[in-house]
C-alpha cells in the first residue's frame, strides 16, 4: 500500500465527504454526524460504524481535538479500514467542543488511518492542522456557499 502522507486535504476529499452545514451543536454529535454521512455515502463500511465511533470517541476523551481557531480535529486509528478517510464539516453556527481556547468550533476535519500506519497519521494530522492555522483560508471557507466551493478552497492547499 502506497502512502498518502503527502497528499492533500483537497485530494483526500471529494464533495461527496464535505457537509457544508453541519446541524450538531456539541463535538459527540458532530463526531456522530459526520460518521454517519460517511457510512450512508459509502466511504465507511456500515457494518464498522460502531467500532469506528467508538475509536474516535475514545481518543476525544483523552484530550479534545478543539485546536483552537474554531477547528477541530478529530481522528483516529482503525482496523476498519485500508486507507486513509477523511470528513470535512462546517458548523455556520458553531460547535461546543471543549477546544482549547473555549471557542465553538465552525470546521471539522474528521479522519481515519489504519491501525499500521502510525507515521501517516502524525502527518495528515500535522498537514491539516497548518493548512487551516490560516486565518484568510478559514475567512475563505466561511464564505464558502456549497461544498464544491469548499472543495475548491481545499484544492487550492499548498
Amino acid at each position: 500500500m502506497t502512502s498518502q502522507s503527502s497528499e492533500t486535504l483537497g485530494v483526500l476529499l471529494s464533495e461527496g465527504q464535505i457537509i457544508p452545514n453541519m446541524l450538531a451543536t456539541e463535538r459527540w454529535q458532530a463526531i456522530e454526524e459526520i460518521v454517519s454521512f460517511l457510512a450512508e455515502g459509502g466511504h465507511l463500511p456500515k457494518k464498522e460504524k460502531e467500532n469506528i465511533l467508538a475509536a474516535l470517541f475514545h481518543r476525544e476523551e483523552t484530550m479534545s481535538t478543539g485546536i483552537g481557531f474554531g477547528v477541530a480535529i478529530p481522528h483516529a486509528s482503525s482496523e476498519a479500514v485500508d486507507k486513509i478517510i477523511v470528513a470535512f464539516g462546517r458548523s455556520q453556527t458553531g460547535i461546543e467542543f471543549e477546544s482549547l481556547d473555549d471557542k465553538p468550533v465552525h470546521f471539522v476535519v474528521l479522519f481515519l488511518v489504519p491501525s499500521d500506519q502510525f507515521q501517516t497519521h502524525l502527518k495528515t494530522l500535522s498537514a491539516i492542522a497548518k493548512f487551516l492555522n490560516d486565518r484568510v483560508t478559514r475567512e475563505a471557507l466561511t464564505n464558502a456557499h456549497d461544498a464544491k466551493d469548499i472543495m475548491q478552497i481545499l484544492l487550492r492547499e499548498k
